[in-house]
């Protein structure tokens, strides 16, 4: 509940506020190229295997060193695994965002769709964490029917999704 509150407040202070002091467009900027980043390392490695030439594996480290460099600016004093579960959150979304447009260029629009909202929940997620909106050490699994069905925000990541539309403008200059 305490999560709940806390994206709440959050989600009225960014509300109340129409300049939107919190804009972190250059943010969600860094986010897409570190996705890209993450997507490169990846390309790197298959190529340097399929090829058996060591040199992409070294390109892979190039990719590797500017990634975390750039992941400091946005995941700062991480704890625990939450370098790694960033790191991980960002590269699903991305993988899942290349799924539903490639299903969507096949004609398989609701396929897309799915991936793509499950893109976005996990791009939320990220930013829930790195915003610190929420506090792993309290997360803990909830049951199905301890969820309100009649929060129109449905749940958490509808509500992280919520913030990061308010907080996230890749519009504003």
């Amino acid at each position: 509940m305490e999560n709940n509150l806390k994206i709440d407040e959050f989600i009225k202070k960014v509300q109340k506020n129409k300049q939107n002091e919190l804009d972190l467009s250059s943010d969600e900027d860094l986010s897409i190229a570190i996705m890209n980043l993450i997507s490169i390392e990846e390309h790197f490695f298959f190529t340097g295997g399929k090829t058996g030439k060591p040199e992409y594996f070294d390109l892979l480290n190039t990719a590797r060193q500017m990634r975390k460099e750039l992941m400091q600016k946005i995941v700062k004093d991480p704890e625990g695994e939450v370098w790694c579960i960033s790191k991980h959150l960002l590269s699903t979304s991305m993988r899942l965002m290349e799924v539903g447009t490639k299903a969507q260029g096949q004609g398989k629009k609701q396929d897309a769709q799915e991936m793509f909202k499950k893109a976005y929940e996990l791009y939320s997620l990220f930013w829930g964490i790195n915003l610190k909106l929420i506090n792993l050490g309290e997360v803990k699994k909830i049951d199905d029917n301890q969820l309100d069905t009649k929060d129109d925000k449905k749940g958490i990541m509808g509500k992280l999704g919520k913030v990061v539309q308010y907080v996230v403008n890749c519009c504003k200059e």
